[in-house]
């Protein structure tokens, strides 16, 4: 009566005491309000943004990614052997128990017995047979095992937490490396354009050069500038094929052709989603995986102070020992056994201390890591606000010069053309039209590319729904 009385104080003890400091939140100065707000904001960020561009390649894209991606295969491979580890500290909670089997013939020395040589007398031969069940049970009175549980825990939730965060930026790369395709199609389009343009011209130049309306100097102008921007042709191409083989590593297949849709005039700009600075806290993958790093590193300092204290342990044997085979499982064969120790440390040369101090050492340069993880996605955020806000400036400017540039063009061209200007202004305005374009274009797809990574930073549930459609750990095992 007296061994479960103590064996239930120990169990009562047990469930009501834990070495080392709670987990509470940290609190965090949150700003009221963003910098650089949009009134014309909406709560887009459960939805899946990418689609409001309206390119349903590029919807195909992402979902190819979602499924594909190598990176993200990894990350899910990871939460599954996180919560394997999980469950392998858990058990400690739990009395181990073993089988064992052992048999053993023997035969005694002769010599050793002191038998007489020539008295034909044989030592005994002898056989020992035990099967049994063996348990061993460390009492968890202080807490420590589960605080290692608790920072187990934390692990794991933290990796869960890396995937989606994996997800996250998934997503916004497949969207900013597809913005760029299409911006360098363009680009190679305007390219070919202005080649081709000034291909006429240096046709042109070459019929009045023979029939003396003009001197050798302007064919070679214009066959200057045709040449030069000629040599761009192929730099784009290649610069295309690298875009196209930097996606197809984002879907997780070989190096190939993308298949386009909308062209990036055509894409769609996102709306500035809506949200608080506190809201971030809760859509933020990465901020969540670094509370449940901050969480672990606070449970693994009980695990260094339960150091101090004695593990108490029970154990207990029980089966069938006989000194022959077949008296196994017959009356008076059986035996048990139940027992407790207790190991206590009482000099380890400064060894436990150093833990605990390395444990707290941890625990505040978590605790930094979890502040600069917050202080980073408002700065993030807030940085896509202002870059979403005057892109859309800078683009509606350069659209502003290209239309004055064109008339440019079409001017000198006339002028020319009767007689009134030389060549050299005619090819200034083909090159102003060229490079206000391109700067266009610059401006065009820097806009698409600061809203990807404005709800980059936002985060959102549709996260979540995203990782439903991947493969789920498996939950810790109980036997064996």
């Amino acid at each position: 009566m007296r061994k479960i009385l103590l064996l239930s104080l120990a169990a009562m003890l047990a469930g009501c005491f834990k070495v080392g400091p709670d987990y509470q939140r940290p609190e965090i100065a949150t700003p009221k309000n963003w910098r650089f707000a949009e009134k014309g904001a909406k709560d887009t960020t459960n939805l899946k943004w990418w689609e409001q561009l309206g390119d349903p390649a590029l919807n195909r894209l992402v979902e190819r990614g979602i499924q594909q991606n190598l990176d993200l295969k990894i990350a899910v491979a990871n939460v599954d052997r996180f919560m394997g580890l999980y469950g392998s500290t858990r058990s400690n909670l739990f009395p181990q128990i073993s089988g064992e089997g052992n048999y053993l013939h023997r035969q005694a020395s002769g010599r050793v017995l002191n038998l007489p040589d020539g008295s034909g007398l044989n030592p005994k031969e002898t056989d020992y047979a035990r099967l049994a069940a063996t348990m061993n049970w460390e009492l968890d009175v202080w807490g420590a095992l589960r605080r290692a549980n608790e920072a187990a825990m934390g692990d794991m939730l933290a990796q869960d937490a890396f995937k989606r965060a994996v997800i996250l930026t998934l997503v916004s790369q497949i969207a900013q490396t597809y913005i760029q395709l299409r911006t360098l199609d363009m680009n190679l389009e305007i390219t070919r354009n202005v080649v081709a343009t000034l291909a006429e011209e240096l046709r042109i130049a070459q019929v009045r050069f023979r029939e003396g309306y003009t001197s050798e100097l302007e064919v070679n102008q214009v066959e200057s500038e045709y040449e030069r921007r000629a040599a761009l042709i192929p730099a784009a191409e290649q610069e295309i094929a690298l875009a196209e083989h930097a996606l197809k590593v984002l879907l997780g297949e070989n190096p190939g052709s993308i298949q386009r849709g909308r062209t990036i005039d055509e894409i769609r700009q996102p709306a500035v989603p809506a949200g608080l600075p506190s809201e971030i806290l809760a859509r933020r993958p990465d901020i969540e995986q670094a509370e449940q790093e901050l969480i672990a590193a606070n449970a693994r300092i009980g695990v260094a102070r339960g150091l101090y204290f004695p593990r108490i342990s029970l154990t207990g044997d029980v089966g069938q020992l006989s000194s022959e085979v077949s008296a196994l499982f017959t009356p008076g064969a059986n035996f048990w056994s139940i027992g407790s120790a207790v190991l206590t440390p009482l000099f380890t040369a400064g060894k436990i201390a150093g833990q605990v101090q390395a444990a707290e050492a941890v625990q505040r340069a978590t605790l930094a890591n979890y502040q600069r993880a917050i202080i980073s996605a408002f700065r993030e955020f807030e940085d896509a606000l202002v870059s979403t806000q005057k892109t859309v400036e800078q683009e509606e400017k350069q659209r502003k010069r290209v239309t004055a540039v064109q008339n440019y063009v079409n001017l000198a061209q006339v002028r020319y053309d009767e007689g009134y200007t030389d060549f050299i202004t005619l090819l200034d305005a083909l090159r102003q039209l060229y490079e206000a374009q391109i700067d266009r274009l610059q401006a065009q797809s820097a806009k698409l590319t600061s809203s990807v990574q404005l709800y980059r930073a936002m985060g959102g549930g549709w996260v979540v729904q995203a990782d439903a459609t991947l493969p789920k750990p498996l939950e810790p095992s109980v036997f064996p």
